[in-house]
């Protein structure tokens, strides 16, 4: 294989007024508006992200998380970051382990976490890809599910100026390359 094929530059591509890029990283790490964490109904931290949430932003995430309860599936909520770069996180709740239509699901948690930002006014927000770790949702449906219903939603009005899909590994930015290519 040759370097440029295992080359991960970001991807950008403009939908409208708003920069949707494709890029590798450390979410958590990211200097944005929000990031969209993989949430629970009950909105305990669990693993990977959850784990890094709970370790660097201090308690007060843990803390706000309580106060507001639980979501169901294809909700999202706004809470504050703690001691992390981003200002707020987005958590929202979306399907899990082979799930009956998960697509649909994944569409509206997906959705769901755009509205959340867009109301709250902000600028720039960065999602995973959703529920494709742990929660084995296969990395080609979450990649196609995910950039069509970003595009849905930045064909209407809205503040966001950028969106950015953030990838753990190659293996993750690759499904995702093609797709953010063709908007």
């Amino acid at each position: 294989m040759t370097p440029a094929a295992l080359a991960t530059e970001p991807v950008e591509k403009k939908v409208n007024q708003t920069v949707v890029r494709l890029e590798r990283g450390d979410l958590t790490a990211l200097p944005v508006d929000a990031f969209v964490y993989y949430a629970r109904e009950n909105l305990e931290l669990g693993s990977g992200y959850g784990t890094a949430i709970a370790s660097r932003s201090g308690d007060a995430v843990k803390k706000e998380l309580a106060k507001l309860g639980s979501i169901q599936m294809g909700q999202a909520v706004l809470s504050g970051a703690g001691r992390l770069k981003a200002k707020h996180i987005i958590h929202a709740c979306g399907p899990k382990f082979q799930a009956p239509d998960t697509e649909r699901k994944l569409r509206d948690c997906t959705l769901a976490a755009l509205r959340v930002a867009d109301q709250a006014g902000l600028k720039t927000v960065a999602f995973p890809p959703m529920g494709a770790g742990f929660y084995g949702i296969p990395l080609e449906v979450c990649a196609t599910v995910m950039l069509e219903a970003i595009q849905e939603c930045l064909q209407g009005p809205t503040g966001l100026e950028e969106v950015i899909i953030c990838a753990n590994d190659r293996r993750e930015f690759n499904a995702f390359k093609d797709k953010v290519e063709g908007l």
